[in-house]
């Protein structure tokens, strides 16, 4: 018996500082703490989850916004300030800002009417990324016996 709502990734150390996360389909991603090979810069895993949480909300308003219009233009700013208090690292202050327009024309008036909505029933309800960090999920790490 499967578990259709179970989601995973399996992350896996490539080198000093880098590792890359597969999905079930065979997916994968690099990341690590910056600075890649030969210099070049990649995402560390609070960029992913930043990433994470525009790129939820992003499929969402697309999804409904296309449905009368293409955008020609489509960007999402997400951005949180890095806190270290008593609670310790996290990050605080989290935006996801939707820059979108669309050509004139009827289609293009509905997708701009309903674009508010599309964010914020995205963000009310259906996006699982902000959806958990809002509600405050807890986390449970454990340490396999090898």
């Amino acid at each position: 018996m499967t578990d259709d709502s179970l989601r995973s990734v399996t992350v896996e150390r490539t080198g000093p500082g880098r590792f890359t996360a597969t999905n079930a389909r065979g997916g994968t991603i690099s990341f690590g703490t910056g600075a890649g090979p030969d210099g070049a810069e990649e995402f560390t895993p609070v960029e992913l989850l930043l990433a994470a949480l525009g790129g939820c909300t992003a499929v969402d308003v697309d999804l409904a916004t296309t449905r009368h219009a293409e955008p020609t233009r489509f960007s999402v700013a997400v951005t949180g300030r890095k806190t270290d208090d008593e609670l310790g690292n996290r990050l605080t202050d989290l935006t996801v800002t939707f820059s979108v327009a669309f050509e004139d024309g009827a289609g293009a008036e509905r997708a701009r009417a309903i674009l508010p909505r599309a964010v914020r029933t995205s963000h009310d309800r259906l996006c699982t990324v902000s959806r958990t960090v809002e509600t405050g999920t807890p986390v449970t790490a454990t340490v396999e016996d090898v």
